[in-house]
């Protein structure tokens, strides 16, 4: 009996452990981050922020995607504790794709920028383009839930089908040189 709750201690310590270095490892990719992939900010240009989420993509050989949305947004705020609590997806989003958070509010609708995008469907919404710009999906992040969360396996479905290893294949199915 005492062998098996020093093994079960043993086994817990090690798993409390082992979140513990995964969750830094979170944090520390998180303060790495430029500001335009962590927070909606309405006083940031879009067009120079998109401008350095391309040329860091072209850099590091990813995908860009465009999340819009705002402060305001339950649903935006819910998305972002969904990638807080699943640290694994969370790290494949950022080691696959420079994300570029685009603020709309009411103090500032970067109605310039939006115009240059598909329409949006709902908020947060999603755009996956490659790092030379080519727009490839516009994407209602409705279609990642289940039920009244976001889905695990939809969100690593999502993230593997729009890698950019698979831009040729996306590509050609746009229609798009």
């Amino acid at each position: 009996m005492q062998t098996i709750k020093a093994l079960l201690i043993l086994i817990l310590a090690s798993l409390l452990l082992s979140f513990s270095a995964h969750t830094k490892t979170v944090a520390q990719l998180t303060q790495s981050l430029p500001a335009y992939s962590k927070v909606y900010d309405e006083t940031r240009n879009p067009f120079n922020d998109a401008t350095a989420a391309i040329a860091l993509a072209q850099a590091s050989q990813r995908n860009v995607i465009i999340e819009i949305g705002g402060n305001w947004c339950t649903w935006c705020h819910k998305m972002d504790a969904f990638l807080e609590q699943n640290p694994d997806i969370y790290q494949t989003l950022h080691k696959n794709y420079v994300l570029l958070k685009i603020n709309v509010s009411d103090a500032n609708e970067n109605e310039a920028f939006m115009k240059s995008l598909p329409p949006v469907l709902g908020y947060p919404h999603m755009y996956v383009s490659t790092s030379s710009g080519k727009m490839m999906l516009s994407k209602d992040t409705a279609e990642l839930l289940a039920g009244d969360n976001y889905s695990r396996t939809e969100w690593i479905a999502f993230l593997e089908r729009w890698h950019i290893n698979n831009n040729p294949e996306n590509l050609q199915k746009l229609n798009v040189p």
